[in-house]
């Protein structure tokens, strides 16, 4: 399966028309009656790998801005099966396993704080702007189960992930004191981390620029938005300057690479293998650096960001195969990798439907 290179215009600014059709079909088939799989081989589902909560909170995020956008009936479906499995990931504690087996065996006592982080995230959304009143008291019954372990988390990944989350649980319910609070105390937390990492030539909340980076200010936004606390604000730009500083070049995006990431102290980092989720994290955060500050540079910014997907990225391919409606898994040092996982699959079209949003006529 051959993924065509898409050559942008280097004339005009990225226009509504720019975006490519809406295409669900991979999406749809990497879906089953239990939840999204996580890997696929091309095109295909790679059954043997199974599912994972990590995937399925992604996609019930998509779900919920999809049927903002445009909705319809098959998109409202798969956002009850994946709601549905993220239910049955729940332990009786209110924590979440992660991995499930294709033949529905989820042995874990419980996942990764960020795998909880990103599920506090997506049930969020859902409450706040779901589609219909049950599907968000669902999502409430079982927030509201795990909500006491998110001020536990230390994992700044988590607590970013779960910052947004429970951000989107106080618009919904405003004013909501004690979750209010508790935005207050996790985002203190990363507020520590970032000043005990932070040099004169480091401006960020790990020793390490790994991935998903652009959570971790776009978390900050959010609690500055609950919060008005200016402190959030400014720590939110400067730590994202330094980001733009090692990935934004010459109006193109090239993400930090997987293989190796990008540590303080070291004067060369990982250019691949690049990654989808780093690209829409990136899109997620000028999305809501725009809406606070009205200022049009980051919805700039957020197009370029965009458009890594496509073909303005350092190979000059699109990752995003019009075909199946598919993304492939990364941009490595000579090629793309074709297999079109739900992660990179999702993170384009999480990304297609914020910047849909902002281009619609």
């Amino acid at each position: 399966m051959e993924i065509k290179e898409k050559r942008l215009s280097k004339k005009g600014t990225f226009k509504f028309s720019d975006l490519p059709k809406i295409n669900f079909s991979h999406i749809n088939s990497l879906t089953d009656d239990t939840g999204i799989i996580q890997h696929a081989i091309f095109n295909i589902p790679n059954r043997k790998e199974g599912y994972c909560i990590d995937d399925n909170s992604r996609a019930l995020l998509l779900s919920v801005l999809a049927c903002k956008y445009k909705p319809d009936k098959l998109i409202v479906q798969l956002l009850q099966v994946y709601l549905s499995f993220i239910h049955y990931m729940q332990t009786e504690n209110g924590e979440f396993k992660n991995f499930m087996t294709y033949t529905k065996v989820a042995a874990e006592e419980r996942g990764s704080e960020d795998s909880f982080g990103r599920t506090i995230m997506a049930l969020g959304f859902l409450i706040n702007e779901g589609p219909s009143n049950l599907l968000s008291k669902t999502a409430t019954s079982i927030f509201s189960k795990a909500y006491c372990h998110i001020d536990r988390l230390v994992s700044v990944r988590g607590i970013a992930n779960a910052v947004i989350g429970v951000c989107q649980v106080v618009k919904y319910n405003y004013p909501d004191d004690t979750k209010r609070d508790l935005v207050i105390k996790l985002s203190d937390k990363m507020i520590s981390m970032y000043r005990a990492n932070k040099t004169e030539d480091w401006h960020w909340f790990e020793p390490v620029l790994a991935y998903d980076n652009a959570i971790l200010p776009l978390a900050l936004l959010n609690a500055y938005e609950i919060t008005g606390d200016e402190g959030y604000l400014n720590t939110a730009f400067e730590a994202m300057e330094f980001l733009e500083s090692k990935v934004l070049h010459d109006g193109m995006l090239s993400p930090i690479g997987n293989n190796g990431w990008c540590e303080r102290g070291k004067k060369t980092f990982a250019k691949f293998d690049q990654q989808g989720i780093d690209a829409m994290a990136m899109i997620l955060f000028y999305q809501q650096a725009y809406r606070i500050t009205s200022d049009s540079e980051h919805l700039s910014k957020m197009y370029v960001c965009y458009q890594w997907f496509i073909g303005k990225n350092d190979l000059g391919l699109s990752l995003y195969d019009p075909l199946t409606g598919g993304c492939a898994d990364g941009l490595h040092r000579k090629e793309i990798n074709l297999n079109q996982g739900a992660e990179s699959t999702l993170a384009y079209w999480i990304s297609h439907m914020i910047v849909a949003f902002e281009l619609q006529p």
